[in-house]
């Protein structure tokens, strides 16, 4: 059985991440969209709350899964079987980090692969910290995130409580 694992912080989930998901869900047998959830990093939802905007987005796709996990991709990645690890760029700056990335992987994990994805055009520009920003001041999401996520959002934002 071939599994991957498309690991972020989805905060929040967008309609470029679920894009690259829904790509590359028939390539392998199982797919897992991990929540990441790094003390080094300030998200605007819990970790919970990310998962539970991915579950709603990916809702009725099949051999596809939502995990949330603490600690290195590769740890999960040994831990669940997974052989490959997924990973979405949007350009050049994305790419450079993301090689670094892979490369580093795979001396903790030499049999595990890394895919690198570009971003289809449409959602090249798309970035969950621009969706953020659209959000506190009010702009349209419709077109950039599903409307459990807008939902979301809008609730954080509440006028005054900015």
């Amino acid at each position: 059985m071939k599994k991957a694992v498309y690991p972020g912080s989805f905060d929040p989930i967008t309609y470029g991440h679920i894009n690259i998901i829904k790509r590359l869900k028939n390539v392998c047998d199982e797919l897992t969209v991990l929540v990441a959830n790094s003390p080094k990093k300030p998200y605007l939802f819990s970790s919970e709350e990310r998962l539970e905007m991915a579950t709603q987005s990916l809702q009725g796709l099949e051999n596809i899964k939502v995990d949330v996990y603490d600690g290195l991709t590769v740890n999960y990645s040994i831990e669940n079987e997974i052989n490959f690890i997924i990973r979405g760029v949007r350009g050049a700056a994305d790419l450079e980090y993301e090689m670094t990335m892979s490369a580093i992987n795979k001396k903790l994990a030499p049999d595990i692969e890394t895919l690198i994805v570009p971003a289809d055009p449409e959602y090249s520009f798309l970035a969950s910290r621009f969706v953020k920003e659209i959000s506190f001041f009010g702009g349209a999401l419709t077109a950039l995130v599903p409307p459990c996520v807008e939902e979301a959002l809008s609730k954080k934002f509440i006028k005054g409580e900015k």
